[in-house]
Order: C-alpha cells, then sequence, then structure tokens
C-alpha cells in the first residue's frame, strides 16, 4: 500500500482528476522538481545542481549538428530474431515494444553532419530504446558510418550510451565488438581522427570496443563508465573498490578519459577539435 498518493487537481465542477504524468521530473541529483518544458530548454540538464539527465539521439543531433545538416543512414536496417528468443516476451515484442514508444527502429541514429561546418560521421546511441544494446544492426550501422568518414575523408565522432551487448542475439552481438573495432583500425590507417564522446552509462561491450577507442575521449559529468559492474568487480577481486569508483571523473584522473565536458558545451568543444585535426591534416 502506498504511503504517498498522487497529488489531485480540483477543477472548477468540484471533481478530481489525476496529476498528468510526465509533466515533472525529479532531479537524482539534488532531488528537486523540475518542470519537463523547464529541462528540455535547458538541454535536459537540471537548473539547480547540473545533473545531466537522460538525453534522446534525436535531441543531441539537434543539439551538436548545424541545422538542417543531418542526413540520416541505413535507416531501413531492422533486427530481426535470428535466435527465436523465448522468455516473457519474445524479442520480437520488445523490439516492437521500443519501436513503438521511442519512434526509433533500433538503439542508434547515424549518418553524415555538419558541426560549426566541419563535415562529420556521426552515430548517437539512444538508451531509451533496450538500454542502447548492441546488437546486429547496431554495430553494423556504426561500422557503415565509420566506413563512411572514412570513404569521405570525414571525422568519426560516436556518442555512446549503453547496458552492453543485446542478450536477444548471443554471439551475433559480440561480435559487433571485433567489426566496429576492426572499421575504426582502418579509419585511423588514413589518418583520420575520432571522437569518443562517453555518457550515462557508457557500459559491457560498448565501452570494452569502440567507446575506448577515440582519438579523443570526451564525457559528461558523473557519468557511469566501466566494463562489468560494481558489485560483479568486488565479488570476483575479493577487495574494496575506491571511493567514486566507474565515474568519469575517477576515470579522467587515472588517464582513460581526455575530457569532462558539460553538455551545453560539447558542441563548441567538438568543434575545437575538429579545428585542430583539421588544420593538422
Amino acid at each position: 500500500m502506498a504511503i504517498f498518493k498522487r497529488p489531485a487537481l480540483k477543477t472548477q465542477s468540484g471533481r478530481k482528476r489525476e496529476m498528468p504524468q510526465g509533466l515533472w521530473q525529479k532531479c537524482p541529483g539534488c532531488s528537486a522538481v523540475v518542470h519537463e518544458l523547464e529541462l528540455a530548454q535547458n538541454q535536459r540538464v537540471c537548473p539547480h545542481c547540473e545533473y545531466h539527465f537522460p538525453q534522446s539521439a534525436r535531441e543531441r543531433l539537434a543539439d551538436l549538428a548545424d541545422p538542417e545538416s543531418f542526413t540520416e543512414h541505413d535507416a531501413d536496417l531492422r533486427s530481426i530474431d535470428t535466435l527465436r528468443f523465448q522468455g516473457m516476451a519474445t524479442y520480437k515484442d520488445r523490439l516492437k515494444k521500443y519501436q513503438d514508444s521511442t519512434g526509433l527502429t533500433d538503439a542508434v541514429l547515424s549518418g553524415a553532419g555538419m558541426i560549426e561546418g566541419y563535415k562529420v560521421a556521426i552515430a548517437v546511441m539512444d538508451f531509451s530504446f533496450l538500454a542502447a544494446t548492441m546488437g546486429s544492426v547496431v554495430g553494423e550501422r556504426i561500422t557503415r558510418i565509420i566506413e563512411h568518414g572514412t570513404a569521405t575523408r570525414s571525422p568519426v565522432i560516436i556518442i555512446s550510451a549503453s547496458g552492453g551487448a543485446r542478450m536477444y542475439e548471443g554471439m551475433l552481438s559480440l561480435m559487433q565488438m571485433a567489426k566496429t573495432s576492426g572499421a575504426l583500425a582502418r579509419h585511423a590507417s588514413e589518418k583520420l581522427p575520432y571522437i569518443s564522446v562517453l555518457t550515462n552509462p557508457t557500459t559491457a561491450g560498448v565501452m570494452a570496443s569502440f567507446a575506448s577507442l577515440g582519438d579523443v575521449i570526451l564525457a559528461e559529468p558523473k557519468s557511469m563508465v566501466g566494463f562489468a559492474g560494481p558489485r560483479v568487480i568486488k565479488e570476483t577481486t575479493h577487495q574494496d573498490l575506491p571511493e567514486g569508483f566507474q565515474t568519469a571523473e575517477f576515470l579522467e584522473e587515472h588517464g582513460l578519459i581526455d575530457l569532462i565536458v558539460h553538455r551545453k558545451k560539447m558542441r563548441p568543444q567538438i568543434a575545437q577539435l575538429l579545428a585542430y585535426f583539421s588544420a593538422s591534416q
């Protein structure tokens, strides 16, 4: 039985109606209650404590890419249930559920665009689609956009957010780690830059592959970044973990991340890096 009830609104007729869901968000950082409109206008950053709420792939592209410059690639690629996965819900059912709720066909948007006039090949993962797990379509889209960047001699930018490999696809999912990494190796052999941006959370197979291979690795503040979870690591090593372990700040201090960048400063920071790489080629 709930201790607290959802607040009710009284209309002029005296009848009560429920408070509409989704209008307010409680900030995990400071517990302040923030209106959804205020969050949307502030790039989904808490105006009180600067906590970075999750952002959709389309919201990130709108913030980063020059207006009307982004062209999506491989939108027709769709996951199939090769393993005929069975459980409380089939894989097909889960895909349909998330496609309907997010408006995406899978957990990454990829394509070509411009950032402050510099052409880029860009992929943005969306955690709201099956925790942005990497299946065969996610891996294929990322691989193809890396190859597009290599073919057009464009810098590659990947904004990662993921719970790891997609269990519904088994080994087909794990193969994407090698495939994306191989594409990046060919991109690097052409002396072309790759900027990796880590957001909360970036974990498991994604972190163990393309997310950690950037020439420059940026991260949003207080993002959870790592391979296995803290509990698994503690049980495996039988050691107490350091305070702040697997936060972006901890990893920056220990040299895995180059720079922590506030979301509102991400676009100019990436543009500055693109200008540097462009001048050095």
